[in-house]
C-alpha cells in the first residue's frame, strides 16, 4: 500500500461518490502521467482536483510552482500536511466552477498548464470553462472517461463528432497521452478513463468572423442530429428554407449534407454567411 493511500486510510476518510473521487495511488503511473503532460521546470501549474495529493507532489518536483483547488474541505488539512515541506506549492479551496480563474491565478506565469483529474460529472462544462474563460494557457492535461476522450479526439461523421470537439479542437490541437483502466482507482469507477493532451493553439484552427457565430452555428449543426444542416438552420435561427439554402450556397455545401459531417472548415464558411446574413438583417 502506498504511503499516500495509507494516509487516507488513517484519516478515515469516506471517498464520495457525488464529487467523483476516484483517486490514483500507484507511484509509476503518476510519474508516467506527469511525464506524459509535458510540464518542465519553466511552467506554472493549475492543478484542479488534487484530491490525496499523490499526483500534486509529482507535478511539483516537475513544474516551477502548482496551484492545487480542492472542493472536499475534509481534503485540506491532509494536503496541507502532506505538501507542508514544498515551496513551490499553493492550495485554494473551492468550487473551480465558480472560481474567477484569472483571478485566482493572477501570481502564476503565463500561459500556464493545467493538468486535472476532472470529476465525469463535470467535465464537459469544465473544458468549457478553461477554454472561454480567457485564462492563458500553453496546455491542458486532462483525465477524463475514455467514452469523453473518443469524443475529443473525433473526426466529422464519427459518432462522437460534437460540440465538445468542435471547441476543443477549434482551440487546441487534442491528441491521446494513454489510456488508465478503472482497476487502478480506488474506488474503481465503473468506465476506464483517458489522459488526453490538449496543446492549446497559438491561433484558432479556422479563422472566422465572429466566434461566438461559429459556435452558435456549430450548435445547430448537432441540434438534431440525421437532419439536414438546412433544416437545423430553420430550426435554430427561425430563418425560410429559401433563406437557408442561400446560406449553405454561399458556404459552398450541398443543401442536404447532415451537420454532423460538417469539417471545422466547412463549420467557418457556414459561419461566417450567417455573419454576414445576421448583420444585413439587423
Amino acid at each position: 500500500m502506498s504511503k499516500t493511500k495509507e494516509r487516507i486510510r488513517d484519516s478515515q476518510l469516506r471517498y464520495k461518490q457525488n464529487l467523483g473521487q476516484n483517486f490514483l495511488y500507484d507511484e509509476d503511473l503518476l510519474a508516467a502521467l506527469v511525464a506524459c503532460s509535458g510540464v518542465t521546470q519553466e511552467d506554472d501549474v493549475l492543478e484542479i482536483g488534487p484530491g490525496s495529493g499523490s499526483m500534486t507532489k509529482h507535478l511539483c518536483a516537475a513544474a516551477h510552482h502548482v496551484l492545487s483547488v480542492e472542493l472536499d474541505e475534509r481534503l485540506i488539512p491532509l494536503l496541507q500536511a502532506f505538501m507542508h515541506d514544498k515551496p513551490n506549492f499553493t492550495l485554494v479551496q473551492g468550487d473551480v466552477m465558480q472560481l474567477n480563474l484569472p483571478e485566482v491565478t493572477a501570481s502564476l506565469r503565463k500561459p500556464l498548464s493545467v493538468v486535472a483529474n476532472i470529476p465525469y460529472y463535470i467535465t464537459t462544462p469544465l473544458i468549457t470553462l478553461l477554454l472561454t474563460c480567457g485564462l492563458p494557457m500553453k496546455r491542458l492535461a486532462l483525465m477524463v472517461q475514455k467514452e469523453v476522450a473518443d469524443k475529443i479526439l473525433s473526426k466529422p461523421g464519427d459518432d462522437g463528432w460534437g460540440m465538445l470537439a468542435v471547441r476543443c479542437q477549434y482551440f487546441c490541437e487534442p491528441e491521446l497521452g494513454m489510456d488508465v483502466p478503472a482497476h487502478l482507482f480506488t474506488p474503481p469507477p465503473k468506465v476506464d478513463s483517458a489522459f488526453v493532451l490538449l496543446p492549446v493553439r497559438e491561433t484558432p484552427a479556422v479563422a472566422v468572423k465572429c466566434e461566438e457565430d461559429f459556435f452558435r452555428v456549430a450548435g445547430a449543426a448537432f441540434a438534431l442530429r440525421r437532419k439536414t444542416m438546412t433544416n437545423n438552420l430553420c430550426a435554430t435561427f427561425r430563418m425560410s428554407r429559401e433563406e437557408a439554402v442561400g446560406l449553405m450556397s454561399q458556404a459552398g455545401l450541398d443543401e442536404k449534407v447532415r451537420g454532423e459531417k460538417l469539417t471545422l472548415e466547412e463549420l467557418a464558411r457556414l459561419a461566417d454567411a450567417y455573419t454576414a446574413f445576421r448583420e444585413g438583417r439587423a
